[in-house]
């Protein structure tokens, strides 16, 4: 029976080149001189420090262009709120979201199974959700339905089998 995973997945390395590629843009336009605005990544998440919160604005921005240049999803990441830092400067941290998680999962399941497509099942398995069907045609119109809707995850879809 044809099958196919669905997963939610980032390229850490296209991630790791994003973020150097926005650093080294911030360090070198005008808008940024003296703000001693940063960008630094961690093991799970993306910290950017400046003077003010326009500036962080401005921050985020290049940031989300190097992103969408390298073609990494913005539901990849999960902004969290506006600190005050020290020395009178802001600092925002951005998630990383990866993977699957229960809830997610259980969502895409319910979706799946809302679709009224006789004949197609889903189950979770791990990070991931398996999709089968009887027709490759159900499997198709239950892609092109995922894609469609909005879980807030970047999804990608793989592993298909015949």
């Amino acid at each position: 029976m044809p099958s196919f995973d669905i997963t939610s997945e980032v390229d850490q390395q296209e991630i790791r080149n994003a973020v150097d590629q926005a650093s080294r843009e911030i360090s070198t336009r005008f808008d940024f001189k003296g703000t001693d605005s940063s960008i630094e990544l961690g093991t799970n998440e993306i910290t950017m420090r400046t003077v003010s919160a326009d500036r962080l604005t401005a921050l985020r921005q290049v940031l989300e262009e190097k992103m969408v240049k390298r073609q990494i999803s913005l539901k990849a990441l999960d902004y969290g709120k506006v600190e005050d830092a020290a020395g009178g400067t802001v600092r925002q941290v951005a998630t990383l979201v990866a993977g699957i998680n229960a809830d997610r999962a259980r969502d895409l399941n319910k979706f799946i199974k809302g679709l009224g497509t006789k004949g197609v099942q889903s189950q979770t398995q791990g990070d991931a959700v398996r999709v089968i069907a009887k027709k490759r045609d159900d499997l198709q119109s239950v892609i092109a339905a995922c894609k469609e809707h909005d879980f807030g995850i970047p999804l990608q879809f793989g592993n298909f089998r015949d």
